[in-house]
């Protein structure tokens, strides 16, 4: 009968173990009453709407610092009183500054969030389309410099010099007047 009594208290006791850990679990989760749907889409609005300041790139909802906590459990009771949103984003605001919104507002604080981007990316690109109209202006020989051939450009001296190098590569023989420096063979 002994032999029956182990495995039913090793059951029990890993029982015991698995519902003191799942226990842990359930701890996280929050839970909060409202007295309308509109009062939880409103809170579920505003804190997927605020950062957590610990976080930095956690909304409140989906941080779980102390201080998102907190957070979460001011915009509830913010809520529950009846505040609108622009009320709680603007205490929020005061409290942890411009940082806390997703969206901060247009002020010459944050000029530079809203507006340094979009000029950035309209100086770059008149400077793309400006360098490529050069070029073809430069290709098309339209932009008044005259390229001329490398080949009209050498004098009769330098045309026969360049021929007889020509031919000497085309035939295969070694030259003693290689002008390929030894740094340059290895």
């Amino acid at each position: 009968m002994k032999a029956n009594v182990k495995p039913i208290i090793l059951q029990l006791a890993s029982l015991i173990i698995a519902c003191l850990l799942s226990a842990t679990t359930y701890a996280a989760i929050d839970v909060y009453d409202f007295d309308s749907e509109q009062q939880e889409a409103q809170y579920r609005g505003l804190i997927e709407e605020l950062r957590c300041p610990k976080c930095q790139n956690q909304n409140l909802a989906g941080s779980d610092a102390p201080i998102a906590q907190d957070l979460k459990q001011k915009t509830y009771d913010m809520v529950k009183d009846g505040r609108s949103d622009g009320e709680i984003r603007s205490y929020m605001q005061e409290r942890y500054g411009d940082f806390i919104s997703y969206k901060p507002p247009v002020r010459p604080s944050t000029w530079v969030l809203w507006f340094f981007p979009p000029l950035l990316l309209i100086v770059l690109l008149i400077g793309w389309f400006w360098q490529s109209k050069r070029r073809q202006l430069v290709a098309s020989g339209e932009n008044g410099v005259k390229v001329e051939s490398a080949a009209a450009a050498l004098s009769v001296a330098e045309r026969a010099q360049l021929d007889r190098l020509l031919s000497r590569t085309d035939s295969g023989k070694e030259d003693d007047h290689d002008t390929t420096s030894l740094e340059d063979k290895k």
